[in-house]
């Protein structure tokens, strides 16, 4: 079945950088909009990006605009999210997520709307 593996967080000082990764399998890659999440300890699960299945049209929440990136290489099955000038605040669980594109609107930025998750990777912020 669909499989979603998160790799690459980690601690970071504040003002630096990371690239998050997400590993699909078990479904076809380009007929997914696909997203990433992330959620602090007592927090709800928040929306951070999101690109379209055919990888064109990208969708930023306010918090992370300007300084993360996501991207989608076809070729690997592999979903990026490039997280610069990193904030304590960014400190999360970060998921990555996956919804069919078929009868799906744009843009999906809610989590009730995803159906694939991954486990999560750690991203710690210092100040």
């Amino acid at each position: 079945q669909a499989q979603l593996a998160e790799s690459g967080g980690g601690l970071v000082q504040a003002g630096g950088s990371l690239r998050l990764s997400c590993a699909v399998s078990g479904l076809t890659f380009t007929g997914y909009h696909m997203a990433w999440f992330r959620q602090a300890p007592g927090k709800e699960r928040e929306f951070v990006a999101a690109i379209r299945g055919s990888g064109v049209s990208t969708y930023y929440s306010d918090s992370v605009n300007g300084r993360f990136t996501i991207s989608r290489d076809y070729a690997k099955n592999t979903l990026y999210l490039q997280m610069n000038n990193l904030k304590p605040e960014d400190t999360a669980v970060y998921y990555c997520a996956g919804v069919l594109v078929f009868g799906t609107k744009w843009p999906v930025a809610a989590p009730t709307d995803y159906n694939y998750w991954g486990q999560g990777t750690q991203v710690t912020v210092s100040s």
